[in-house]
C-alpha cells in the first residue's frame, strides 16, 4: 500500500516520469547500501533490539510522511528522501528479521515456517496494491500513509513482547568492519553455500523477466489497469496455493527434485506467457507461475538458512539478499532491453527458455545437504597465555602453528584431508593458511595460519561446527602422535 501511495503521490505532484521512476530507486538503493553492514549488526548485537530500533525508525518516518501529506507539504524531493528513509529501515532490519526465524521454531519446522512466511508475503503483495488503490480512490493518498504508520505500531508491539534467548559469548565482541569481512570470508570458503548463491542468482536473472515484463504483457492483452491488478492477484494466489501444497510434495520428493520441478514449471509458464494473447488463459499461466515461484524461492531461502551457523546467519542472509536483488535488477534491465529490440513476447519466451536451461546447473551446482548439523562443536582447548600477556585481545596478527607427524605411507591422504581442513580454517577466521613439509625430518608437517588478532582467534574456536567433525577426525586419524600447537604474536606491534 505504501509503495502504491508513494507512486500515486508523485504522479499527483506532476513531477514527471523521471521522479516517478526514482521512487523505485529510492526503495531499492538502501538494500545495496546497507545490506552488508546490516547483516554484520544482526550477528554482533541483539537481533530483537536491532529490529525494534529499525521499526521505531520506520514508524517515525511513516508518521512524518503521513503528517506532511495531510498538511499538503510534500514535495517530490521530500517524498524521495522519506521513501529512502523508510526503505533504509527495512534494509537494516531484513537480515536480522530473516535470521530470527530458526530461533522461533524447532529445526524441523524451519522449512514449513519459511513457506508460511512466503504465503504471508505473497498474499500481502497480491492484496496490498489493490487495497491501496481502493483507499486512494475513496479517501485519498494521505490515508494510505496514515494506515502504514499505524501498522508499524503493531509490529513494534509484537517485537517488544518477544523474549529472545541471547547467545552466550566467551570471545570478545566483533567490530562492524571485522564482522563484515568475516561474513564475506565465510561465504567465500563455504563451497556448498557459494554454489547455492551462484545458482540462485543465475536462476533469478532469467526468472526476473516474467515479473519485469508482466505489466507490458498485461497492457498488450488488455489496456485496462484492472487487468494488471487482476494478474498480480493471480500471481499472489498461485504463490499461496503453491506454498500450501509444498510440504506434501517435499515429503515425497527430494529437495533437488522439488527445486528443479519448480524452476521447470516457472520456465514453461514464462514461455506460455509470451505466446498467449487471451486474458483468461494468461491468468491461468500467471497462477501456475506464482505457485512455481514460491516453490524454488522458498527452497533457496530454506537451504541458505539451514546451511549457515547462528554466528554468521544474518551476514550470509545479507549476501543472499544482495545476490537476489542484484540478479532481479540486472535481469529486469536486460529483459527490458531485449523487449525494446525484439518485442515483449519474444523477450518473455527467451527469458522462459533461459529459466529452463538453468536446470543444467543442477549437474555441477548441486543443492547441498539440508540435514547438516551446524551446532557449535566447542572442543578445542582455549589457549592459556602467560600473565604478562593477558591483555592481548587486540594484539595481532597471530601466527598459529600445528606440527604433525605422519607415516610416509599416509602422507598423500593426509595432504588431501588437511587441504579440506585448511578451507575450514580460512572460513572461520584465518586470512592466510599453508601446510609445509620439514626438509630434514620427512615425516614432519607444519600447518601454519595467520589470524588478524588474538580476539579473532578466540572467536575461531567458537565457530567450528559438528559438520566439521568428520574432516578434523580424518586429519587426526592419519597422524602418529598428538599434534603440537603453538601461538605466536607479531612482536613488531607488541615489543
Amino acid at each position: 500500500m505504501q509503495s502504491v501511495g508513494a507512486v500515486w503521490m508523485m504522479v499527483s505532484l506532476n513531477s514527471g516520469p523521471f521522479y516517478i521512476a526514482l521512487i523505485q530507486t529510492a526503495s531499492a538503493l538502501p538494500f545495496f547500501i546497507f545490506a552488508l553492514p546490516a547483516g554484520a549488526l544482526g550477528d554482533i548485537v541483539d537481533r530483537r533490539k536491532l529490529i525494534l530500533l529499525a521499526e521505531i525508525w520506520m514508524c517515525v518516518t511513516a508518521i512524518m510522511l503521513a503528517g506532511l501529506s495531510v498538511a499538503g507539504r510534500v514535495s517530490p524531493m521530500l517524498l524521495l528522501v522519506l521513501t529512502f528513509a523508510l526503505s533504509a529501515g527495512d534494509a537494516v532490519e531484513s537480515p536480522a528479521w530473516r535470521a530470527a526465524l530458526p530461533e522461533l521454531v524447532p529445526k524441523e519446522d524451519v522449512a514449513p515456517a519459511a513457506t508460511l512466511n512466503g504465503i504471508e508475503f505473497n498474499f500481502a503483495r497480491a492484496v496490498g496494491p489493490a487495497l491501496g488503490g481502493i483507499i486512494i480512490a475513496i479517501a485519498g493518498v494521505s490515508t494510505v500513509f496514515v494506515i502504514n504508520a499505524i501498522s508499524t505500531l503493531g509490529v513494534i508491539a509484537v517485537i517488544a513482547r518477544w523474549r529472545r534467548h541471547a547467545r552466550k559469548r566467551t570471545a570478545p565482541l566483533e567490530t562492524l568492519s571485522g564482522a563484515t569481512v568475516a561474513g564475506l570470508r565465510y561465504v567465500r570458503y563455504s563451497p556448498a553455500l557459494r554454489d547455492l548463491l551462484i545458482r540462485s542468482g543465475i536462476v533469478m536473472f532469467f526468472a526476473s523477466g516474467f515479473l519485469a515484463l508482466l505489466p507490458s504483457i498485461a497492457h498488450f492483452v488488455n489496456p485496462s489497469p484492472a487487468a494488471y491488478g487482476f494478474l498480480l492477484g493471480c500471481f499472489g494466489a498461485g504463490a499461496v496455493f503453491g506454498a500450501l501444497g509444498m510440504e506434501k510434495v517435499r515429503a515425497r520428493w527430494s529437495a533437488e527434485a522439488v527445486l528443479s520441478s519448480g524452476i521447470l514449471i516457472f520456465g514453461i509458464s514464462c514461455v506460455a506467457g509470451g505466446t498467449i494473447r487471451y486474458l483468461p488463459a494468461l491468468a491461468i499461466g500467471v497462477l501456475v507461475a506464482g505457485g512455481a515461484w514460491i516453490v524454488f524461492v522458498s527452497l533457496f531461502n530454506v537451504v541458505v538458512l539451514t546451511h549457515t551457523p547462528e554466528w554468521v546467519r544474518s551476514r550470509v542472509l545479507a549476501v543472499s539478499m544482495l545476490v537476489f536483488q542484484g540478479a532481479m535488477a540486472a535481469g529486469s534491465a536486460t529483459w527490458g532491453a531485449v523487449a525494446a529490440k525484439a518485442g515483449i513476447h519474444a523477450a518473455l519466451v527467451d527469458a522462459g527458455l533461459g529459466t529452463i536451461a538453468s536446470l543444467a546447473l543442477a549437474l555441477f551446482l548441486k543443492l547441498p545437504d539440508t540435514t547438516i548439523d551446524l551446532s557449535p562443536w566447542v572442543h578445542w582447548r582455549v589457549p592459556v597465555v602467560l600473565p604478562q600477556n593477558a591483555a592481548i585481545s587486540d594484539a595481532g596478527p597471530i601466527l598459529v602453528t600445528i606440527e604433525y607427524s605422519v607415516d610416509p605411507r599416509q602422507q598423500a591422504e593426509f595432504l588431501k584431508a588437511i587441504s579440506k581442513f585448511g578451507r575450514i580454517r580460512r572460513r572461520d577466521g584465518a586470512y592466510s593458511w599453508g601446510i609445509f613439509r620439514d626438509l630434514e625430518t620427512p615425516d614432519r608437517f607444519l600447518e601454519a595460519f595467520l589470524v588478524d588478532s588474538w580476539a579473532e582467534h578466540l572467536r575461531q574456536h567458537e565457530r567450528v561446527t559438528l559438520a566439521d567433525r568428520a574432516i578434523e577426525e580424518r586429519v587426526h586419524s592419519l597422524v602418529q602422535e598428538v599434534p603440537s600447537v603453538r601461538h605466536l604474536v607479531n612482536t613488531n606491534q607488541n615489543p
